[in-house]
């Protein structure tokens, strides 16, 4: 019978340490939420998911690591865990600013805030402590064992989810089915959206190996292209939105415009995300090869 060795040192170096942080600081969050009795609908909903996704697969790596299994995966350990890790940061994020915006009221009766108040910190130090973990797993300069741990590499993991944001704000299909300009849009952002997360999971299934080509070179064509992509969408999508079309007083129009508005920002912001990873591919690979 094989003998399992326990790996005690995982769970005392730095990175465990913060993983246990992380562990409580998440089942706070969603033990707090719970117990206040506010998380319904759809806001609600995801902070929960949000909180409880994070607790487990967080659990799940520490047990993992204990017991050495971590090794025996067919993927790329380091990689599955920064990408991870920049998710959680995002997610967590995200929760830390909608639970308090959306449960957190003047109405509300002081036991019922207290525990929102309370959810809302513990998910604050939470996105702390997984920015945290990406600081102590991010490569440092001249490391590339894993392509994930890099900043092209983390910034694929930020530009995949911000996309997601984009497709569940463009999910009412009345706001942008008449105009073939915003479909192109669309196309933009789903085209871009599968290509990196393809990239992903190449790269933690470990696949990229076997890929007969100068993959290095081909990201950086990719990103060069995702920059010009999203720079139309940059511009297309606020005109056709926007032009002739003030910002309403109330209804649903207001809800659609206000939806058609967050697409605009978030469009800026992958397209800023996408210069960043197409500088930082560059260097990486041009100045690499010129040393």
């Amino acid at each position: 019978m094989p003998v399992v060795e326990l790996n005690f040192r995982s769970l005392i170096i730095p990175v465990g340490i913060v993983r246990f942080f992380e562990i409580f600081l998440s089942c706070t969050a969603f033990s707090l939420a719970a117990a206040s009795g506010q998380f319904q609908g759809t806001y609600g909903t995801w902070c929960m998911f949000t909180w409880c996704f994070c607790f487990l697969v967080s659990m799940l790596i520490v047990v993992l690591e204990l017991f050495g299994f971590s090794e025996k995966l067919p993927l790329s350990w380091d990689d599955f865990t920064s990408a991870f890790a920049m998710l959680a940061v995002l997610m967590i994020f995200t929760s830390s600013i909608i639970y308090p915006s959306t449960f957190i009221t003047d109405i509300c009766s002081d036991n019922k805030c207290a525990y929102q108040a309370a959810t809302t910190a513990m998910s604050c130090v939470c996105f702390i402590a997984y920015t945290i973990e990406v600081g102590l797993t991010r490569a440092r300069p001249g490391d590339r064992s894993s392509f994930l741990t890099t900043v092209p590499g983390l910034l694929k993991v930020f530009e995949a989810y911000v996309a997601c944001l984009i497709f569940s704000l463009v999910s009412k299909p009345t706001t942008y089915k008449t105009e073939p300009s915003q479909l192109w849009c669309i196309a933009v952002y789903s085209i871009c959206f599968i290509v990196t997360l393809f990239i992903i999971i190449l790269t933690i299934g470990r696949c990229l190996t076997y890929i007969p080509f100068p993959l290095e070179k081909v990201l950086v064509g990719y990103n060069a292209l995702a920059v010009l992509l999203y720079l139309t969408a940059a511009i297309i999508w606020p005109v056709f939105n926007f032009r002739g079309n003030p910002r309403p007083s109330s209804g649903d129009s207001l809800h659609f415009w206000n939806r058609r508005l967050g697409v605009t920002f978030l469009t800026f912001f992958n397209l800023i995300a996408y210069i960043v990873d197409l500088v930082y591919s560059s260097k990486m690979v041009f100045m690499t090869s010129t040393a």
